[in-house]
């Protein structure tokens, strides 16, 4: 479902991201460094999937980085709920209101030590493109992008805002 950046799921699943990615890395963008405001329609949205009794599960969101280009932020999802394809789904949704939103090709960026993120983007057509970000340390990020152009895999269901 849709969420504000800012609510008290996303900032759960951030934080944990934010966490895991210290224990991996050493080091991680905080999410406090991200605005709310990008993630906001019509310049973006942010995700966070619940389980039946509430328990935020997952998250993911995407913001406007140039003219036509969406890039996929804060993907995340609990260690107890991965191998059930959420991740997926989040993904799915995320490039499809992109999509409906004018975005002709999507960005992000994982950590080389994630094998499960780039399994996933690889799945889903992301290809590597040199770091957009500056002074990002090759050894530990990569950068991918995926055409959403013609996409029949990533046409996803929409959401309600």
């Amino acid at each position: 479902m849709p969420v504000s950046y800012d609510s008290p799921a996303a900032f759960e699943l951030t934080r944990a991201l934010h966490a895991e990615q210290l224990g991996l890395y050493g080091r991680a963008d905080a999410p406090e460094a991200a605005r709310p405001a990008d993630f906001t329609p019509p310049r973006g949205a942010f995700l966070v999937v619940t389980g039946p009794d509430g328990t935020a599960l997952a998250c993911g969101g995407w913001r406007t980085a140039a003219q036509a280009t969406a890039e996929i932020k804060r993907m995340y999802v609990t260690p107890a709920a991965r191998g059930h394809g959420l991740g997926r789904q989040i993904l799915a949704a995320l490039e499809g209101d992109a999509r409906r939103r004018g975005m002709t090709q999507v960005i992000l960026e994982t950590g080389v030590a994630n094998a499960a993120a780039l399994a996933l983007y690889t799945s889903r057509g992301y290809t590597p493109i040199a770091s957009y970000v500056a002074h990002r340390d090759p050894h530990i990020n990569r950068a991918l992008r995926k055409s959403l152009a013609a996409d029949p895999v990533g046409k996803g269901r929409p959401f309600r805002e």
